[in-house]
């Protein structure tokens, strides 16, 4: 008679219970590993090692790889010695700032036209014959005996006055004029003169007309003429304006030690002396002529001190005319206003 053995079932009992416990656990690992396919994959390589921390890193297709660099011996010819660090190169200095040189205006530009002290009153007026120039000028003052009270008188008793060429020592034309009364200096600028006493001080008198004038300042047109030019001005007086700072930056460039200060400072009187030689032109808020030519006279003056060629300019202070706009041609536009219908073919 077979009679069970109690080890036995044990044992076959427990086998379903193990495999239970197991699949319960690999249900337990499915639900903790992400969904995702690729998310599940990469789990599993990282959990056993064999993912991507466990593979050296991958240089890119493609790319040569360099053996590292071995060091010299020593002895072998081209090392550098002992203690001597590697060759570097010297940097390459910047290259100098260079002058900027504006149109110098010609000198016969002037040439015919009538100006006025400040645009305001006396006359001026330069004449060309050949290669001689000669200046018939009318100077406005004010009586001697009685101040508040003007007056006016002629230099040279209106005759035409000579004018002798001073070349450009400082970038524009220089022309004098030797009046026994009133010697001047004349400065061509572009549509203008800029007057400068050569006597003892900024008067010239006239005992015999009994009149004392004041001619130095800006000799040019009226402010009629030149507000509605006031556009083209201020275009210009921005590139002028640039230039002087430009030509300051190359003189402290080239300055050494202690000559710096003094040019700081001339770059500071000049503004002071523009504005006070510009503040009595007529209108000049609204144009800004003044302002415009006495800055293109320091650009140019300072690209001369500098060295430069002022015969060939390297920025433009003339700004280009507007292009006159053509009219619409009849008959070629039919949506043009004024225009005549095209007539049915």
């Amino acid at each position: 008679m077979f009679l069970p053995d109690p080890e036995r079932n044990f044992a076959v009992k427990s086998r379903p219970l193990r495999a239970a416990t197991g699949a319960l656990a690999v249900v337990a690992g499915l639900m903790v590993v992400p969904s995702h396919p690729a998310r599940a994959q990469n789990f599993f390589e990282e959990l056993f090692g064999i993912g991507r921390a466990a593979r050296p890193p991958q240089p890119p297709r493609n790319v040569p790889v360099q053996p590292p660099p071995q060091p010299a011996d020593p002895g072998a010819p081209g090392a550098p010695a002992p203690g001597e660090g590697a060759e570097t190169r010297p940097s390459v200095p910047a290259p100098p700032r260079q002058p900027v040189v504006l149109r110098v205006p010609a000198e016969d530009n002037v040439a015919g036209q009538d100006l006025l002290l400040n645009g305001l009153n006396g006359s001026l007026k330069i004449e060309r014959s050949g290669s001689a120039y000669t200046a018939q000028m009318t100077l406005p003052g004010t009586k001697i005996s009685q101040p508040t009270e003007n007056c006016t008188v002629k230099l040279n008793g209106g005759k035409p006055v000579p004018l002798s060429a001073e070349g450009r020592a400082q970038g524009v034309s220089r022309f004098s004029a030797t009046s026994a009364e009133c010697p001047l200096r004349f400065e061509i600028l572009d549509g203008s003169v800029l007057a400068t006493p050569l006597g003892s001080g900024p008067a010239c008198t006239f005992t015999a007309a009994d009149c004392e004038t004041t001619p130095s300042g800006l000799w040019g047109p009226g402010a009629a003429i030149l507000i509605p030019q006031a556009g083209e001005f201020d275009t210009a007086r921005g590139v002028a304006d640039k230039a002087v700072r430009d030509n300051y930056k190359v003189m402290t460039q080239r300055a050494r030690g202690g000559d710096v200060r003094p040019i700081v400072q001339e770059q500071a009187a000049f503004s002071s002396d523009r504005e006070q030689a510009c503040r009595t032109y007529a209108r000049e808020g609204a144009h800004g002529y003044c302002h415009l030519r006495f800055t293109e006279a320091r650009a140019i003056a300072l690209a001369a001190r500098l060295g430069a060629n002022v015969a060939t300019p390297t920025a433009a202070n003339t700004p280009p005319r507007p292009r006159r706009s053509r009219g619409p041609v009849e008959g070629m536009n039919p949506d043009a206003q004024g225009a005549e219908p095209l007539a049915d073919q």
